[in-house]
């Protein structure tokens, strides 16, 4: 698969977490973790789809810091009001399995937010560069 078909797949892979996310924000019958998970697979995604489409290799993870690392070390700095889009990769590793630590509070609609403004910047990025496939 090229590097753009892999990123858009991921882009759309993500888009399913953002429509679900769209759906259940609002419930309280949804927990913070459950809306946290998919807030950091919808980040995990789009940064990865970034990451394929700059032929950055990358290993499974879903360590959203460690890629946002990743796309810095490679001349993809995110904007600065995402930094601490990392903050989300407990929801993919730890808060999945464990409970949410009582002193830890979700900001359901402004991470939403940030995972619009994340999208946008993805999309923003994609449009604005050609593609470079290897030979």
């Amino acid at each position: 698969m090229k590097r753009r078909e892999q990123a858009l797949l991921l882009l759309a892979k993500a888009a399913q977490d953002e429509r679900l996310l769209d759906e259940v924000l609002g419930s309280q019958r949804v927990s913070d973790e459950i809306i946290g998970f998919h807030c950091q697979q919808a980040a995990e995604k789009m940064l990865k789809a970034m990451l394929s489409d700059i032929g950055v290799a990358y290993r499974k993870t879903h360590d959203v810091g460690g890629l946002m690392f990743l796309l810095e070390q490679n001349g993809c700095r995110l904007p600065a009001d995402l930094a601490d889009l990392d903050a989300l990769t407990p929801y993919g590793t730890i808060y999945r399995y464990d409970a949410l630590e009582s002193r830890v509070s979700l900001d359901r609609v402004t991470i939403r937010g940030k995972l619009k403004d994340l999208r946008c910047w993805v999309e923003t990025q994609l449009r604005t560069r050609t593609p470079n496939e290897p030979g």
